[in-house]
């Protein structure tokens, strides 16, 4: 909560002047506050973390990894623990680093390796659930859509915790893990530590997943992780600028969207989701247009 007391009056000072009749109170209220700084948290890192999946071809294992800490949140509540991400962040590490050992021994290749446990977990967090007698609430629907009000104080240290480590801990191997990602081979021979940064990098990963289950959900990690990610990468001119658009389209996408689903009663995560699709979209056709319009150009003054 030493976070949560940092930033609240700072919070508090931009509430009034935040347009709407709910969104305001994500500034003043401390329930509110909890939420849309797990949210900002959240974004930061995984704006990091999606601009390294998207070179290294990992889209997929943010959505898979989330699908896994489903099953360890069944767990966890059918176990009744007071904090469920616990449960979900032992099974998503666990899961990470059988996903990499598979996949750089060369027994299945990563997507296969994705696809069983994305399947094989959610299906074993529903199984768990049903025998429990539970089946699907209100509290199972926010963490597979996302429901930042759930976020009660243990979360948020949580979350503070996993953004922490996960941002320094990038910070100190994103070297290494740039020269890994475009040449393995010549960065072992050169003496880095190539299984051992991955396996890190895997943990981050599970880590970061995680921390983004309460703000858009397990259904819906894709949205932060590498949708934004991917929209940078439309306009970016370098991985540097690429990071930097990242974290301008995702913290849009959250604000936005956690604007709207306050004034239309809608879910925050469904509704972060969509708006960040929606930039995509819109970031995408406007490029697509004026690649047209000058390749026109380029043709017409050909033809004078």
């Amino acid at each position: 909560m030493a976070i949560l007391n940092l930033v609240s009056p700072y919070f508090e000072l931009i509430g009034p002047i935040m347009p709407g009749e709910v969104f305001p109170y994500f500034f003043t209220m401390e329930m509110f506050q909890r939420a849309l700084l797990s949210a900002m948290m959240v974004t930061i890192v995984s704006g990091f973390l999606g601009s390294f999946l998207l070179i290294r071809n990992l889209a997929l294992i943010g959505d898979g990894l989330a699908h896994v800490s489903f099953g360890g949140v069944a767990v966890g509540i059918v176990l009744g623990a007071s904090s469920p991400l616990w449960y979900a962040l032992f099974f998503s590490v666990i899961s990470s680093i059988l996903i990499y050992e598979m996949q750089s021994r060369e027994i299945l290749t990563g997507d296969a390796s994705i696809a069983i446990f994305l399947t094989g977990m959610l299906a074993f967090g529903l199984v768990v659930l049903r025998i429990s007698g539970g089946g699907i609430t209100l509290d199972i629907e926010g963490y597979l859509f996302g429901n930042l009000l759930l976020i009660d104080s243990a979360d948020l240290d949580l979350i503070t915790v996993i953004s922490i480590t996960a941002l320094l801990t990038l910070m100190v191997i994103h070297s290494a893990l740039l020269a890994i990602t475009i040449d393995p081979l010549a960065a072992k021979i050169q003496g880095l530590p190539v299984r051992g940064i991955g396996l890190i990098f895997s943990v981050i990963i599970a880590m970061v997943v995680v921390s983004m289950v309460q703000v858009v959900g397990t259904l819906l990690v894709t949205a932060l992780l590498v949708t934004p990610a991917a929209t940078a990468q439309l306009v970016g001119r370098s991985f540097r600028s690429c990071i930097l658009l990242t974290q301008i389209f995702g913290f849009s996408s959250v604000i936005f969207g956690l604007y709207l689903s306050a004034e239309m009663d809608t879910g925050t995560g469904s509704m972060i989701a969509l708006v960040s699709a929606v930039i995509f979209a819109v970031v995408a056709t406007s490029k697509l247009i004026i690649s047209n319009a000058f390749t026109t150009q380029v043709y017409s003054s050909k033809e004078v």
